[in-house]
């Protein structure tokens, strides 16, 4: 596995270490009815589906559905080329492989992104790039002007720890957007037993053979380079079934073969497929 390669030159990023003061992880006092401590490290607003995507630490507020995706865009875009750039292995997970599955692409209806790295990157991300932010530059589509986003790399301090723990810190580390709190959640994978060599797995018990993740194949996720596990297919329909490559309409979307896009579909028409499925 690559670590450190020479820098390649950045076409959409441009990455700047520059340390932030690390943050004590939030706990409380067991209280006299024995409630548990909190050890988690990464918190959410909560409430919802979609405010449980957002880092509570740089939330302003919720992202309108027009707006989302392309925050998204930026922060993959910025992701991957961050990570090439250093010559740090990285690779598309669970929905976020399956968007690249269909068209290459965020799938709408997406909040937040998802990625894996092995747990010797891990460490050495730790060791090496905790707590540092990374300038991203791109044109504004609209106006053709430059604009800057910039995003922190945090490591969770728990990311060492083999098993699972208390469940609390099964997401090792995050790459956060810092003007409205989105992020891609980074997990590890490792061969935590020992019984069972060849065998990686997340501390959210996903688990994965070597030959099933490697050698990695190259590709293009929204537009820049990209890398994904060897046997896609069979990861993909291992975790959402074999319906998940074929199912053409989902969570108000519809595909549409000939844009090769995942459409939303307007309110009536939604309430007359609901009804068109009752009836059936």
């Amino acid at each position: 596995m690559r670590l450190l390669q020479s820098i390649l030159a950045l076409t959409l990023a441009a990455s700047s270490a520059t340390a932030v003061p690390s943050e004590s992880i939030k706990r409380r006092e067991i209280s006299a009815r024995g409630q548990r401590v909190d050890t988690k490290y990464f918190h959410e607003p909560g409430g919802d589906n979609e405010l449980g995507h957002y880092d509570i630490r740089y939330f302003k507020q919720k992202v309108p559905y027009e707006e989302h995706r392309p925050a998204l865009q930026h922060l993959i875009r910025s992701y991957l080329t961050t990570f090439r750039s250093l010559g740090v292995e990285t690779w598309l997970a669970h929905g976020t492989l399956l968007g690249w599955w269909w068209n290459g692409r965020i799938m709408p209806w997406d909040y937040d992104l998802d990625v894996q790295v092995s747990a010797q990157t891990l460490y050495y991300l730790g060791n090496n790039l905790n707590r540092t932010t990374h300038e991203y530059n791109y044109f504004d589509p609209i106006s053709g002007k430059p604009m800057k986003k910039e995003y922190l790399l945090d490591i969770n301090p728990h990311h060492s720890e083999i098993t699972r723990g208390d469940g609390q810190n099964v997401i090792d580390a995050r790459w956060i957007d810092l003007s409205n709190g989105m992020f891609i959640d980074i997990t590890g994978l490792a061969e935590r037993d020992s019984h069972s060599p060849g065998v990686w797995s997340c501390k959210n018990f996903h688990k994965y053979r070597t030959t099933e993740l490697y050698p990695m194949r190259e590709t293009e996720f929204e537009g820049v380079p990209a890398t994904i596990p060897y046997s896609f297919d069979y990861i993909l329909t291992d975790e959402y079934g074999h319906k998940s490559l074929v199912t053409t309409q989902w969570a108000g979307h519809r595909w549409e073969p000939e844009l090769k896009e995942w459409i939303k579909i307007p309110k009536d028409d939604e309430k007359k497929e609901e009804d068109k499925e009752q009836k059936a």
